[in-house]
This record gives C-alpha cells, sequence and structure tokens, in this order.
C-alpha cells in the first residue's frame, strides 16, 4: 500500500513543491487549509486527479493548526506515515506587526500538531514521523559564520521567536516521548511561486514589470542583508529525506553561499537588461526593527548524512524567477492593451 502524507501549509510556495514530490513517489497526499472566502489552491491546483481515476491523489482539509481538535480528528481519519508541519505566519517583517499571532501560529500551532500525533500514535500503536519545518531566522546574528547545527540560535524577530520555540518542542517530544520528529532548518529559499511580499519575489516581478512598462519603481529595505538562498524545490526533497532515516535528527539546509539583496538585484534587472539602480528607491518602512545582517547555512551533517546537496545556483534560480514572472507580465501587458481597445471602442 501507498504511504499517507499530511501537509499542513500546504497551499504555500513549501507545501505545492511538497506535495507534487510525494504524488511523484506514489504517496497519498492530503493537505490541510484554512478556510477562506477567496481561492488560495493556484499553486497546487496542477496537482488535482480526477478522484475516479487510479494512482496517487491530493485530498484537502479545511482546518487550522489553532484547532487541536479538528487536528486529532483529521489525523484519525487519516492515518498519516508522516507529517510535514510547514503551517505559519513566514513573513519575517509582518510579524512585528503582528506578533502575538505569529507567536500562535509558528509556536503554538506546532505544539498542537506534535500533541495530535503523539495522541494518535499512544491510542494506535501506529509509529508517525514528523517533519516541522524550522528556520535560518532562528540563528538571528549569531555570532559565527556560517552557521550549523551547533550555532547558538539568536532571534531577532517575533518570527524567529516562534520558530525557536517550534523547535525546541519539537525536540523534546522526541526526547520525551519517543516521537520520531526532524527539524528542518531551511536557509532561504524561493522559486517562482514565492509570494509576492517576499524581497525576492518583488525584485523578480518588478524586473520584469518594469521592463514591459508596466510598473515604474520599487521601494525595498535594507539592500545590504545578505542571505542564503536556494530553490525550494531542492530543498522539499530534504525534507522528505529527513523522514526516511531510522533514526530522527535535526538538518540545516542551505547552499552554502550568500548574497546580498543587491547582489540579487544585480542578477534579476541583469536578466532584463536594466540598471536597477534606475528604478530602486529605498523606504524605511521596510526595514525592520531588528535587523539579521548575514546568514550563510553549513549543510554538511545534511549532504553526508541523508545524502543531499542542492542542484539550483544562485544565478539559475534569479532567472528562472525572472522568467517565470515575464511571462505572467507579458500576459498581464497583453490585457491593458486588450482593455485600452476596448475603452476605444466603447
Amino acid at each position: 500500500m501507498s504511504k499517507v502524507a499530511l501537509v499542513t501549509g500546504i497551499t504555500g510556495q513549501d507545501g505545492s513543491y511538497l506535495a507534487e514530490l510525494l504524488l511523484a513517489k506514489g504517496y497519498q497526499v492530503h493537505g490541510v487549509m484554512r478556510r477562506s472566502s477567496t481561492f488560495t489552491t493556484d499553486r497546487i491546483e496542477h496537482l488535482y486527479h480526477d478522484v475516479h481515476e487510479p494512482g496517487p491523489k491530493l485530498e484537502l482539509h479545511y482546518g487550522d493548526v489553532l484547532d487541536p481538535l479538528g487536528l486529532r480528528q483529521i489525523i484519525s481519519d487519516i492515518k498519516p506515515d508522516e507529517v510535514y508541519n510547514l503551517a505559519a505566519q513566514s513573513h519575517v517583517r509582518t510579524s512585528f506587526d503582528t506578533p502575538v499571532y505569529t507567536a500562535e501560529v509558528v509556536a503554538i500551532g506546532a505544539l498542537n500538531l506534535l500533541e495530535a500525533v503523539r495522541d494518535f500514535r499512544d491510542a494506535t500503536g501506529r509509529e508517525v514521523r514528523v517533519y516541522q519545518a524550522g528556520s535560518s531566522e532562528m540563528f538571528g546574528n549569531a555570532l559565527e559564520l556560517p552557521q550549523n547545527e551547533k550555532t547558538p540560535f539568536r532571534p531577532r524577530s517575533p518570527y524567529a521567536c516562534a520558530k525557536v520555540h517550534a523547535f525546541w518542542q519539537a525536540v523534546n517530544h522526541r526526547e520525551a516521548y519517543d516521537l520520531h520528529v526532524c527539524n528542518g532548518i531551511l536557509f532561504n529559499h524561493e522559486s517562482p511561486r514565492r509570494g509576492e511580499t517576499f524581497v525576492t519575489r518583488k525584485i523578480t516581478r518588478a524586473a520584469a514589470r518594469i521592463s514591459l512598462g508596466l510598473q515604474s519603481r520599487l521601494f525595498l529595505g535594507n539592500l545590504e542583508a545578505k542571505r542564503d538562498w536556494g530553490f525550494a524545490g531542492d530543498y522539499v526533497e530534504a525534507m522528505w529525506l529527513m523522514l526516511q532515516r531510522g533514526v530522527a535528527d535535526d538538518y540545516v539546509v542551505a547552499t552554502g553561499e550568500s548574497h546580498s539583496v543587491e547582489e540579487f538585484l544585480d542578477e534579476a534587472f541583469a536578466c532584463v537588461e536594466l540598471n536597477w539602480r534606475d528604478f530602486v528607491k529605498t523606504d524605511a518602512k521596510y526595514l525592520r526593527p531588528t535587523e539579521v545582517h548575514e546568514l550563510r547555512g553549513d549543510a554538511g551533517k545534511a549532504r553526508a548524512e541523508l545524502p543531499w546537496r542542492p542542484e539550483v545556483g544562485f544565478k539559475k534560480l534569479v532567472r528562472m524567477m525572472v522568467e517565470s514572472d515575464l511571462l505572467a507580465a507579458k500576459k498581464e501587458a497583453a490585457g491593458v492593451e486588450v482593455d485600452k481597445l476596448e475603452a476605444i471602442a466603447g
């Protein structure tokens, strides 16, 4: 029989790539999504298959990590072999504006899920393996570079503090209750599916739209911040590999390279043969109250034990994102022209 996986946060960037990976491996995939008055499934719509056709399926369930009874019911119904907790309010700057909500979703939400899995395991005797999504933001302004699994956490945002809480809850459930749970400490990972409010996607989308005359300026915050950027499609494979090992452990997932926001701008605008300095302005409202200057990961443990290594490099990642946004911008431009013609005809 095929394995059953439960993925929270399945409608997000990572959730969509992970669902693709699991379905390709023959899993029956179940996703938890919050009820909304608007559709939020655009990243996973291509994964739907007719329920009457044979083969791996994706099934969605309304739920929320802040609803522990609902989580217990879902887990009891689907009986997962693996659970991937990707649910979060994951925008670092926004976490300063909504610190309580961020802490509830990221920290308490993770605890709710861990407890639901533990109750199911204890009641049925079935082993369930859990992946808890950590973040490089937990390192904050760590005193050492690169950061690895032994680097002390120094969180610098409500989001990072909540992720540290969730990390140690996962470790505690592993050690106190013998729950098979792994923490993935993922450094920044991007893709064409990245949300448009994140700096990388803001840049690639703006470069594409500016090149076609759909936008004139781009406002950003700290251009000197350095991050270790990889491809989300590579990183979800590391999540899966963690849960295939017989022993649960924690792993840094990173490329080992760091690049500044300015470097990202250089690469993105070069793809459309423009100089970003002609269009980019800084705005203090995009600055964090406490900045993290550089994050660069040492994924030596993941490379050796999983084994895992990234396939997509920095330049290829940026070009991939710009080309995707160029395609979308061209469709937008075509729509604008149609609107103009209709207005003239009217």
